[in-house]
């Protein structure tokens, strides 16, 4: 679990190597996330948009925008949380991912809120002790 609070927004993720969507054989590696989203402020907040970027194990980097999670752009009283699942493909055993959401307070003000940087590992990836 990786967590993170930015503007008193906590950002948690949750991921998960999905053996039984990947073909090792074949480069095709498969990581499911759980994100859950908190609003800690006394204000009503809005997730419009999302940012990613994705590294694998050698280096390339995908960059993924916007609008929402999931085909939702949900709004988040104080108190409230917002959870979802998503998924992401690799060529490689191993990466990493982080990136950021665009909010929006009751007040039509913009912000950013990191997401925390999480690894992505397989059992496939190579292991090396130092």
């Amino acid at each position: 679990m990786y967590r993170a609070v930015t503007n008193q927004i906590q950002v948690t993720v949750t991921p998960a190597f999905m053996e039984d969507q990947s073909s090792p054989d074949e480069g095709r590696y498969f990581w499911s996330y759980t994100v859950e989203i908190v609003n800690l402020g006394k204000d009503t907040v809005q997730l419009r948009s999302r940012y990613w970027h994705i590294r694998d194990e050698q280096g390339r980097v995908q960059e993924v925008r916007g609008e929402g999670v999931v085909g939702k752009q949900p709004k988040l009283p104080p108190g409230e949380s917002f959870n979802y699942t998503s998924g992401c493909p690799l060529p490689t055993p191993q990466g990493i991912m982080s990136g950021h959401y665009v909010m929006q307070s009751s007040s039509g003000e913009s912000f950013t809120v990191v997401i925390p940087a999480f690894s992505l590992d397989s059992p496939h990836a190579a292991r090396v002790v130092h």
